[in-house]
């Protein structure tokens, strides 16, 4: 099958290890990928924030940034347009991105069926963390690009309320998870990079980028307790609240029992996986699929995360993940304080946690024969 993949996505973080899963997983298959997209991504490293565009967002107003944004949708439709006309595409595959409806114009111009991958309710998300001055044209551009799909595919239940809401018939709503690169995160463990002797530790471990409202510093907090001499605390990645973990740890004297890593290549995560004992979620937004949760499950960790919708559907307290009260650094220690003094219940959250991935096939391969399989109906191959 002919596919264009379409994105908008500038920055190389974990949104585009989405996109290089899946569009490595099409081709893998056997089915050709022409992707039209912004350069600027392709040429960072792990981590880079979209270089120019990043400091267009800072610089400019809002309103023209966001007026920009749509403008690029004309340049991305005109891009479109030219890769229809040249590789007659049998399907159009987008990442959902705000102020930019370009995939919808195209499928109507062309006919060719657009199935829309959405991983967040963006104007929502940006109104409540960014602000958003052109609010008529984002809530438009959101609701327009969500009808005018063929297919829309949530990462959550959760979010595919949201897409229903604005009047997309659950029908045309299919959720997919994100998924697992099996071949790097479930065969046998890499050796640790860590520079310190852990085996006669309990490693707790947090990935991505450290903000405040995390918590870690509870977790820190812990390694000072009476009977938590074995506690490790491992950070792989960077963020503003690492300053204050550093600080912390210098000022308890704990400084050969807390390693912070800062931005790791892609490539070597899983081998920052490895010590891990203990893995935290410890926030996320309520319509996520978390990436990193589904690291932890896939190389079987003991996992402790918020007890919300979305993260119920795919993790059960007490089977393969211990689940606490959203937003309480007091639970969240709690739970680290029971596994930590409990290496049965450990061993068996992770066990349960690994065996999930393969019980629910939450791999990215898995994820492209279900979207193909989707492809296929719209094409009328097959019936759905």
């Amino acid at each position: 099958m002919k596919i264009l993949y379409h994105h908008r996505v500038a920055s190389k973080d974990g949104q585009y290890v989405h996109i290089e899963e899946i569009i490595g997983s099409l081709r893998k298959q056997g089915h050709e990928v022409f992707v039209v997209a912004p350069r600027v991504g392709e040429k960072q490293d792990f981590g880079g924030d979209g270089g120019l565009v990043s400091l267009l967002k800072k610089g400019f107003p809002k309103a023209l940034y966001e007026t920009l944004e749509f403008g690029y949708a004309l340049l991305a439709t005109a891009k479109l347009l030219w890769t229809v006309v040249r590789h007659k595409p049998d399907i159009i595959y987008e990442r959902f991105n705000l102020f930019h409806p370009a995939g919808v114009w195209i499928k109507k111009l062309a006919g060719i069926p657009l199935i829309l991958e959405v991983n967040a309710p963006l104007y929502e998300e940006r109104v409540e963390h960014d602000g958003i001055c052109l609010k008529r044209l984002a809530r438009w551009s959101q609701a327009y690009t969500w009808r005018g799909a063929d297919a829309v595919l949530p990462v959550t239940r959760v979010l595919g309320g949201y897409i229903e809401a604005v009047g997309v018939q659950p029908g045309r709503v299919y959720v997919i998870p994100n998924g697992i690169n099996a071949d790097e995160f479930m065969g046998e463990p890499p050796e640790s990079p860590l520079p310190v002797d852990t085996s006669e530790s309990t490693v707790i471990g947090f990935v991505g980028f450290c903000r405040k409202w995390h918590g870690l510093d509870s977790i820190v907090a812990l390694l000072t307790q009476p009977g938590n001499e074995h506690l490790f605390f491992l950070v792989v990645g960077d963020g503003p609240a690492v300053a204050d973990i550093r600080t912390y740890a210098r000022n308890h004297g704990l400084q050969d029992r807390v390693f912070i890593t800062g931005v790791v290549q892609r490539a070597d995560m899983p081998k920052w996986l490895t010590p891990i004992d203990i893995a935290l979620q410890p926030a996320v937004v309520a319509y996520a699929s978390p990436l990193k949760m589904l690291e932890y499950m896939a190389t079987g960790k003991a996992i402790i995360a918020p007890d919300q919708p979305n993260i119920r559907e795919l993790l059960k307290h007490e089977h393969n993940a211990l689940l606490f009260q959203p937003d309480s650094h007091v639970e969240l220690a709690k739970a680290c304080n029971r596994l930590a003094a409990d290496t049965t219940l450990r061993e068996r959250l992770a066990r349960n946690a690994r065996q999930s991935v393969v019980d629910n096939g939450l791999l990215w391969d898995n994820n492209v024969t279900r979207i193909i399989s989707i492809a296929r109906v719209l094409l009328g191959e097959v019936r759905d």
